[in-house]
């Protein structure tokens, strides 16, 4: 997870270990790019687009220049969506796009769905939320909103 926001991160680790994932956070791109580089072998990021330093924009297009991460799932998290940012998101480098206030169902659709596009097989990776998990997880908190819309 990159994002400025403590209380954004609180509440999305608080999801994603609920359903197994674990969660390496950064408070800025530029610390999510240092974490990647720490990190290789993590499996999709979460990622707040206004932030001070370096914005998720910058920050995508930077982790798309490497070529180790260019396959590497970038889902783009933004309080001010506007008609467009979705598009802008994913021409900058976001493999998906999620508007805050976060609802946990869509959230963990496209983690699950980006973790395991062809679905479930023999070779799942270890973090790749259990789907009995996930289905258990959205029915405790479906239509419940994980990360307050006014928080970037």
């Amino acid at each position: 997870i990159v994002d400025d926001d403590i209380r954004n991160v609180f509440a999305l680790t608080h999801v994603l270990s609920r359903v197994g994932m674990p969660v390496l956070y950064a408070e800025n791109g530029r610390e999510g790019i240092e974490t990647l580089e720490r990190n290789p072998d993590v499996d999709i990021v979460l990622m707040d687009i206004m932030m001070p330093e370096m914005d998720g924009y910058e920050t995508m297009a930077a982790i798309r220049r490497s070529p180790r991460w260019r396959g590497l799932p970038i889902v783009a998290l933004t309080a001010k969506a506007m008609p467009g940012d979705r598009e802008k998101a994913i021409s900058q480098g976001a493999t998906d796009y999620v508007p805050k206030p976060v609802d946990v169902d869509q959230l963990l659709g496209v983690v699950c769905a980006l973790l395991d596009p062809a679905g479930s097989s023999a070779d799942e990776q270890p973090t790749t939320p259990d789907p009995e998990t996930v289905v258990q997880e959205r029915d405790s908190v479906q239509g419940e909103s994980v990360v307050p819309p006014t928080t970037e």
